[in-house]
């Protein structure tokens, strides 16, 4: 299991604050032999939370220029036609990945293609579940000219805890299914938004893991045989 690269400087930080005030305290504390084992405890705890939440499994990811693979692990909460108004300004099938702070936060790119548009957005930190978090929270969003043909929009979506988004692409890059595009800190959502013909292939309440999970199917045309 990898240490995700967003989490080194602050594992290691915290890290030393923990060692620092549970020597403080065996030397200062001594008397109170009991409290400082329980502190000791829970520093521990703490610290392994806080590393599973960065680390990095290695995934087979599953590769095809028509499907939408998940961009993140976690839980659909949203599958519903939409009206999306930063780009499109017309009706798309949105579907929501839920990602809780037990998730592996890394974002990958739902599909191949070149990337015709991105934009950040500060904003506020609505809980990741509530409707207008979508377009009043924190985010980024992305738009790549898939492989298959159709444009996919996805967008990072800060939650109350996530207070960083990081992102690795920038319009007219070219991008590779699966492969990182960002990574977002303490639990958040990811939005997609694809054509209203999309066969979904999820259920509301569905687990998902990134790079693996197929989530939709583009309608594209058949080949020619001329």
């Amino acid at each position: 299991m990898k240490i995700h690269k967003e989490g080194r400087r602050i594992l290691f930080f915290t890290l030393l604050a923990l060692l620092a005030a549970n020597l403080l305290l065996f030397r200062y504390n001594a008397e109170n032999g009991g409290f400082n084992k329980v502190f000791a405890a829970i520093s521990v705890i703490m610290f392994l939370i806080l590393l599973q939440f960065f680390r990095s499994p290695a995934r087979r990811l599953f590769t095809h220029e028509d499907l939408i693979i998940a961009p993140a692990d976690g839980k659909v909460v949203v599958i519903e036609n939409v009206q999306e108004p930063e780009y499109f300004n017309d009706e798309r099938k949105q579907i929501s990945i839920f990602m809780s702070p037990i998730n592996v936060h890394i974002t990958r790119n739902p599909i191949s293609g070149i990337v015709r548009y991105f934009k950040y957005h500060p904003g506020n930190y609505l809980v990741a579940w509530h409707p207008k978090s979508s377009t009043k929270n924190e985010r980024t969003t992305v738009v790549v000219e898939s492989e298959a043909g159709p444009l996919v929009l996805f967008r990072q979506i800060a939650g109350a805890m996530a207070r960083r988004i990081v992102w690795y692409v920038n319009e007219g890059d070219e991008v590779s299914q699966g492969e990182e595009f960002g990574f977002i800190k303490f639990g958040s959502r990811v939005d997609i938004f694809v054509p209203l013909d999309t066969e979904v292939k999820v259920q509301i309440g569905e687990k998902v893991k990134g790079g693996q999970t197929i989530i939709a199917q583009l309608k594209t045309p058949p080949p020619s045989l001329f």
